[in-house]
């Protein structure tokens, strides 16, 4: 892992990739430091420098992880990462690790920029809600690296894997505005989790290349999901508001900002880092095996 790692942050730093890419973070958040915090003398640098300009994530993420697996099933170097003595999750993590690294960097230069607004005169509690707010945008970052990283995985095209980590990061980024627009009632879940049940049924056809067993499959989860509509559609809308929360990436990060400290937010980004994490470990092993 340490030398996946390490030829994987040099690579960004070969070309122009990753000065390119911190000078852009570090330039937005400059600029909104200048104007909100500097300027108007406002010390809530969490809300006032991270908060406005997470929308920049969209597209940082997407071009700093769009290489990380599609290059390598592009070049065909997969395959000796396949057949070499690391692991799967070796591969997977140092990758990830070396994309965190990058992505430190212009998170350092926020530490630097909190570390003057105290300097300026500050107070310690207003230090300390800023490093945690610069923690929680961190981790937020990591969320969405490793979201990107699997989406990488799925294809040999770095522009079709920066189109596809650009969309999903969007998607979750107006989930907050689009869940607002579903709240009428039981039938909209029922038609969401039909779809979300025809792609799944999909999936396990195409895996096991069954048309049959796809097709019980959907009919299977049809059968469950007409059950509950029609017995106990109140869990229905529940489970379907849950959904929609847990594709809410960047709202943890706004309650966050708003309570100073919030530990939901942490575990939240830990488990969605976690989770897709597994998924690209699955699809390598998944590949290796084929």
């Amino acid at each position: 892992m340490t030398a996946i790692f390490k030829r994987e942050f040099r690579s960004f730093f070969h070309g122009m990739l990753g000065y390119v890419l911190t000078a852009f973070l570090v330039a937005s958040s400059g600029l909104y430091f200048l104007a909100r915090c500097l300027i108007y003398g406002l010390t809530d640098f969490s809300y006032y420098t991270l908060y406005q300009t997470i929308f920049m994530l969209l597209l940082y993420i997407p071009v700093l992880a769009m290489r990380s697996l599609a290059e390598e099933r592009h070049s065909r170097t997969d395959q000796l990462l396949l057949t070499s003595p690391v692991s799967v999750w070796g591969i997977v993590l140092g990758k990830f690790f070396a994309m965190a690294a990058v992505f430190a960097l212009p998170c350092a230069v926020d530490a630097v920029m909190i570390f003057i607004l105290w300097a300026l005169g500050g107070t310690v509690s207003a230090l300390l809600a800023n490093l945690a707010g610069l923690l929680c945008y961190f981790l937020l970052g990591c969320a969405a690296i490793a979201l990107c990283e699997f989406l990488s995985g799925l294809t040999e095209n770095q522009i079709i894997a920066a189109v596809a980590g650009f969309s999903a990061l969007l998607l979750a980024y107006l989930m907050p505005s689009l869940r607002s627009m579903f709240n009428a009632g039981s039938a909209v879940a029922l038609a969401v989790f039909t779809g979300i049940a025809g792609a799944a049924s999909l999936a396990a056809g195409l895996r096991t290349r069954s048309f049959v067993l796809g097709c019980l499959t959907f009919a299977a989860l049809c059968l469950g999901l007409t059950g509950l509509f029609l017995l106990r559609s109140a869990w229905l809308t529940e489970a379907f508001s849950a959904v929609l929360s847990a594709l809410c990436l960047f709202t943890p990060f706004e309650d966050f900002v708003n309570n100073s400290f919030s530990i939901p937010a942490v575990v939240h980004y830990l488990t969605v880092t976690a989770v897709f994490l597994f998924f690209t470990a699955q699809d390598i092993e998944k590949r290796r095996w084929n």
